[in-house]
């Protein structure tokens, strides 16, 4: 059934019609990869975005990427009571345009949009900055000290996207990951 959900025509375009028609990326290299993250949230949602309507995010190194990859592989694995997940993964660039909401250097005063354990707060920051048209936000990595991720809240604002190298990346629930290029 889930499966079926993400191939429905009907459903589809309900996750659609969540997303205004000025926003919509078509007829560009990558675009329904770009949709696809927009339009496919996980169901509880992420960081500073609701299940909802979800958003492009990105490290802004290869390092900061794997790491925070490697986080969910590792959650993953404790969910399933696994010792390890391992998956191959492709890696992007893209140009992400607009004004971001600035919270880096900021965990400390603002703790709750930092939180590890709950999205609560910073699902609802997230959804405010894209209801009173932000762009998206910048913030500091939890995962990857020194490390900066960005969300982008607007697809059209997701530009110049090419797919990069891919990696296969393995995150034991304890010890050091491995995230190996292939080809």
């Amino acid at each position: 059934m889930e499966l079926e959900g993400w191939t429905n025509d009907r459903l589809v375009a309900e996750r659609l019609a969540r997303l205004p028609r000025d926003q919509w990326v078509f007829g560009s290299p990558c675009a329904s990869v770009v949709m696809a993250s927009f339009l496919h949230a996980a169901p509880d949602g992420t960081r500073f975005t609701s299940g909802q309507l979800g958003g492009w995010y990105a490290g802004l190194t290869l390092k900061t990427a794997i790491a925070e990859v490697a986080h969910h592989l590792r959650r993953e694995a404790l969910f399933r009571r696994r010792t390890e997940m391992r998956l191959q993964y492709r890696a992007y660039s893209a140009r992400l345009l607009g004004a971001y909401t600035d919270l880096r250097g900021l965990r400390d005063t603002r703790p709750e949009l930092y939180d590890p354990a709950s999205y609560t707060a910073s699902q609802a920051f997230g959804e405010a900055v894209r209801a009173a048209g932000g762009d998206g936000i910048l913030y500091d990595s939890l995962r990857h000290r020194g490390g900066t991720n960005a969300v982008a809240l607007r697809p059209r604002h997701v530009t110049a996207v090419v797919q990069a190298a891919h990696y296969d990346i393995t995150a034991p629930v304890r010890g050091a990951v491995v995230a190996r290029r292939l080809g």
